[in-house]
C-alpha cells in the first residue's frame, strides 16, 4: 500500500484538482491512501475566522463568508451542475462551523482554534473525493478524526499510537482508494485536535506507520528536497538521496519541505519517503531512505525568518550556570517559544526564540525580573549544513551577523 499526500497548493483551484486527478492516473492509484490539506490559503481564511471571533466580531460574517465563496468558485468550476450532492455536503460543514461559534461557551483560543481550522481539510477532501466519483475513480472518504487520537493539547497535540493503530486496523481498507485529511485528530471526548501547522506531511507518517505502507509521497510544487528554499535563494540544487538521520538533521534546523515530525515513525519501519513534483509526476525526484549523508554532497541552507535573538545576564554578574539555564527552559515551554539555537559564556545566555504563539512580551516581563535582557526581534537564523567557506561567504556579504555558531558539520549565523 501507498500513502500520498498532496498540499494546499496542489489544490488551491479546479485545476489544481484536475491535475490531482492526472497524477492519480498516470502513477495508479489501486491500493492507496490519499492525505489532503485544505485548498490553497484556506487555514489563513479559517485562522482569520477565528481571530474575529476573539477580537472582532463585526468582521466575523464576513471572514465566513470569504472562505465560503472561495470554495464555491471551486465547486462551480468542478461541478457545473448545482444539485450535485456535493454542494450540500459543503454547506453542512460551513453551517457546522457557524454552530459551533454560536453555541461555543469555552474562552480557549486554541479549543476554539482545533474546532475552527480543520474545517478546512474536511472541505477540500469533501471536494476531491466527490470529484473522483463523479469522472469514476471510485474512492472511500474517511474521516482521519476516527483514525488519529490523541491527547488534549489543542494546536500542538501528541499521538496516542496505541488507540490510533486500534482504529486504523478496524476502520482502512487497503484495497481500495481512500481520501482522508491531513492535520487533524481527535482526543478521548471526539473534540478534534490538530497536529500543528504543516501536520498533513506526519498524518501522512502517522497513517504509513500504521498500514505498513511500502511509502509515502509527498506531492510538492518542486522537484523534490532543495539544498536552499528557491524564495530565498537564487540558485538551487536537487538532491537526489536523502538519509534519514541527515533529514531528520535539516528538519530539526527548519527545513521547510519536510515537516520535524515525519521521519521518526517512517524510519522506525524503514518506509522510504519519496518528495516529488505534482507537475512532473514521473520524475524521481528525491527519496529519503536508508543510507549515509545527501548526494550530492552540496551545502545545504534553511532560514528562518522573523526570530527573536535574546542575550540574558544575571543582575549581580554571577555565572550562568546550570540552575539558571534549567530555569531559563522551564519559562521557554511555559511560554511556548521554539528554542532554534542556545550559545552561553561565564556570566551570559543568548538564545534565538520563534515566538510562534505571540507570548514574547509576557516572558520578557517574566525574565526582566530575574535578568538583564537585551533582546532584537526581527532577525533571521541561518543554518547551513556541511558548509564550505564559500557558502558562509555568501550570507555574511552585506549582512549584520550579531552571533555566530560553528559545529563539525554545521553552522548558525543569526543576522539583522
Amino acid at each position: 500500500m501507498r500513502v500520498f499526500k498532496f498540499g494546499g497548493a496542489s489544490v488551491k483551484d479546479a485545476d489544481g484538482v484536475k491535475n490531482v486527478v492526472k497524477v492519480l492516473q498516470e502513477v495508479g492509484y489501486k491500493n492507496t491512501l490519499v492525505v489532503v490539506s485544505a485548498m490553497g490559503k484556506t487555514t489563513n481564511g479559517m485562522e482569520a475566522i477565528v481571530g474575529a471571533y476573539f477580537d472582532d466580531k463585526n468582521n466575523l460574517s464576513s471572514k465566513i463568508q470569504e472562505v465560503i465563496d472561495y470554495h464555491a468558485v471551486i465547486l462551480h468550476d468542478l461541478f457545473p451542475n448545482k444539485e450535485h450532492k456535493v454542494y450540500k455536503r459543503v454547506k453542512v460543514l460551513f453551517d457546522e462551523v457557524q454552530g459551533f461559534l454560536a453555541w461555543n461557551k469555552s474562552p480557549n483560543y486554541n479549543f476554539v482554534y482545533d474546532q475552527v481550522v480543520g474545517y478546512g481539510e474536511l472541505i477540500s477532501t469533501s471536494i476531491i473525493s466527490a470529484y473522483l466519483n463523479e469522472i469514476g475513480m471510485q474512492n472511500n472518504w474517511l474521516d482521519v478524526r476516527s483514525l488519529i487520537k490523541t491527547n488534549n493539547m489543542y494546536r500542538d497535540t501528541t499521538v496516542n499510537w496505541e488507540k490510533t493503530q486500534e482504529q486504523i486496523n478496524q476502520t482502512v481498507d487497503k484495497k481500495i482508494l481512500n481520501i482522508t485529511q491531513g492535520f487533524l485528530g481527535s482526543d478521548d471526548n471526539n473534540f478534534t485536535t490538530t497536529l500543528g501547522r504543516e501536520g498533513s506531511d506526519y498524518t501522512a507518517a502517522i497513517l504509513a506507520y500504521c498500514l505498513n505502507a511500502d511509502s509515502v509521497t509527498i506531492w510538492k510544487d518542486v522537484p523534490g528536497v532543495l539544498n536552499a528554499d528557491p524564495r530565498y535563494f537564487k540558485e538551487t540544487q536537487l538532491l537526489n538521496k536523502i538519509s534519514y538521520r541527515e533529514a531528520i538533521e535539516l528538519a530539526f534546523y527548519g527545513a521547510s519541505v519536510i515537516h520535524p515530525k515525519t521521519l521518526q515513525p517512517l524510519q522506525r519501519k524503514e518506509i522510504p519517503l519519496l518528495v516529488k513534483s505534482f507537475i512532473n509526476p514521473k520524475n524521481d525526484g528525491t527519496t529519503v531512505g536508508k543510507g549515509n549523508g545527501i548526494e550530492p554532497k552540496v551545502p545545504c541552507f534553511i532560514v528562518k525568518k522573523d526570530q527573536v535573538l535574546m542575550k540574558l545576564s544575571s543582575l549581580d554578574f554571577s555565572f550562568i550556570v546550570e540552575d539558571n539555564i534549567s530555569e531559563l527552559f522551564k519559562l521557554f515551554h511555559e511560554y511556548k517559544m521554539k528554542v532554534d539555537l542556545i550559545q552561553n559564556s561565564a556570566i551570559s545566555f543568548s538564545v534565538c526564540v520563534d515566538n510562534r504563539f505571540g507570548r514574547l512580551e509576557e516572558l520578557l516581563n517574566t525574565l526582566k525580573s530575574r535578568f538583564k535582557v537585551v533582546h532584537q526581534e526581527g532577525v533571521s537564523l541561518y543554518t547551513i549544513r556541511h558548509f564550505n567557506s564559500d557558502a558562509i561567504a555568501s550570507l555574511q556579504n552585506g549582512n549584520e551577523v550579531l552571533l555566530e555558531q560553528r559545529a563539525k558539520e554545521t553552522v548558525q549565523l543569526v543576522v539583522k
